[in-house]
């Protein structure tokens, strides 16, 4: 998933949420020295005017927590995304492989 600030001042994603999780986490996965390291992000992740951050496994994303009823490949998951600045706005995500990085997120 691609986010964009197109606002006029800075902006940050401080929490999502979905009727098909527990709870949904930010993290930032890194590798060093060859270990992986996947580190929470509870301040939320900056949005810098005029920019685009990309979620995606390996770096920056959301992880799903407790999902509730199981995620079938090829359904789509209702995600909230609460931002200081410009609020909540609801999108819908697909449910990929294990492991998938295609670009199906893009523009979202």
């Amino acid at each position: 998933m691609v986010l964009r600030n197109e606002g006029a001042v800075p902006d940050r994603l401080m929490a999502a949420s979905s009727p098909m999780a527990r709870a949904i986490e930010m993290h930032h996965m890194s590798m060093t020295d060859g270990i992986m390291r996947m580190r929470p992000l509870p301040d939320g992740i900056v949005l810098p005017t005029g920019q685009s951050v990309r979620l995606e496994p390996g770096g920056l994303h959301l992880m799903l927590v407790g999902p509730i009823g199981g995620l079938a490949q090829g359904t789509r998951v209702p995600v909230t995304l609460r931002f200081e600045r410009a609020g909540e706005v609801t999108v819908e995500l697909a449910v990929e492989a294990a492991g998938s990085r295609a670009s199906a997120h893009q523009g979202h």
